[in-house]
């Protein structure tokens, strides 16, 4: 008989919580030792660098070539000789940029799990809707419409704090139009989130939890997450992004699904941009 997805387990008090099917067979043996430990972390890490790298080099080349032929430019003029392109359009070229980088990540992702496991690759990313949803309905809805409000409070918080001054002054660019705001919307709120957390919340966590077990996953993925979006503010960004990153892998341990995170992510990403772009 082919074995269940997830089993049901009862705690010792409460309601039952669904064990999902990727959670690593108890280790019997004590802690993990310190080897096997920085292989697991430092094959997350690979695997992640390794699929961002990819991801960027190969959308920044398709979108230069694509954009220069659309105009009539020799791609492989030298950098001296080039025409300047206007700044719309080097505007454009960046979004596009951007976008690709989100499909071909998430369509790397999907196919490495594919490749690895055709026949439980969406078990193996949390895209499985056969096993039971480990939250109850309403404490998941109620986690979904609350968290947008923690989440601009610490983000806005901590970035006084730390004198970053976060989306202070923000303003969408004169040159956008209706289109333009909706695709830049859809790309914050859907894409990259759906892109992110393929690769954060679904492989990678796969990777460790596999391996060095539940807590492992949910802390190491959630400090890649947040580091990975170091910028010119130093680490201001990445602490303003902790909880969040927390939360979401949370919520893929306890749903077993990466659908909530998504949601969570791409919604938090939402609120954050109307926050600051509405009047104060």
């Amino acid at each position: 008989m082919k074995p269940d997805h997830a089993a049901t387990v009862p705690e010792a008090m409460g309601d039952p919580v669904s064990v999902a099917a990727d959670a690593p067979p108890r280790d019997r043996s004590g802690a993990h030792g310190l080897w096997p430990t920085l292989l697991a972390l430092g094959r997350m890490v690979a695997f992640g660098i390794v699929c961002l790298g990819v991801a960027s080099f190969a959308a920044l080349g398709i979108v230069r070539v694509g954009f220069d032929l659309w105009y009539g430019i020799d791609p492989f003029l030298p950098i001296a000789r080039r025409p300047f392109v206007g700044v719309v359009q080097l505007a454009h070229r960046a979004f596009a940029v951007d976008v690709l980088r989100q499909v071909l990540l998430a369509s790397m992702v999907i196919a490495w799990a594919w490749w690895r496991d055709r026949s439980g690759w969406r078990r193996r990313l949390a895209l499985d809707r056969e096993k039971p949803n480990g939250l109850r309905p309403v404490v998941l809805l109620s986690i979904l419409l609350f968290w947008p409000v923690l989440h601009i409070a610490w983000v806005t918080g901590t970035a006084e704090l730390m004198g970053g001054g976060f989306g202070r002054g923000l303003r969408l660019s004169p040159f956008m139009d209706r289109t333009a705001v909706v695709a830049w919307l859809a790309y914050l709120t859907i894409l990259a989130p759906l892109a992110e957390e393929l690769l954060v919340r679904g492989e990678m966590y796969h990777l460790v939890n596999r391996t060095l077990g539940t807590a492992w996953a949910v802390a190491a993925t959630s400090l890649v997450f947040a580091l990975a979006h170091i910028s010119s503010f130093g680490l201001a960004r990445p602490i303003s992004l902790l909880p969040l990153a927390f939360a979401v892998g949370l919520l893929r341990w306890r749903t077993g699904r990466l659908w909530p995170g998504i949601a969570l992510h791409g919604w938090s990403n939402l609120a954050l941009v109307v926050y600051l772009l509405w009047p104060h």
